[in-house]
């Protein structure tokens, strides 16, 4: 298929798409999550 017929060749381009995938999720699901933080900081106490 597509002319590559080492399936090592294969498996390194799935394994760079599966990084891909997962880099996306991961900074998507973290996205401003240390924002919530400095847009609202408590007061420490005296």
């Amino acid at each position: 298929m597509f002319g590559i017929s080492d399936p090592g060749i294969w498996l390194a381009y799935l394994l760079a798409l599966v990084c891909l995938f997962y880099s996306i999720w991961f900074g998507v699901t973290h996205w401003n999550k240390d924002d919530e933080d400095s847009t609202n900081p408590q007061q420490p106490e005296k």
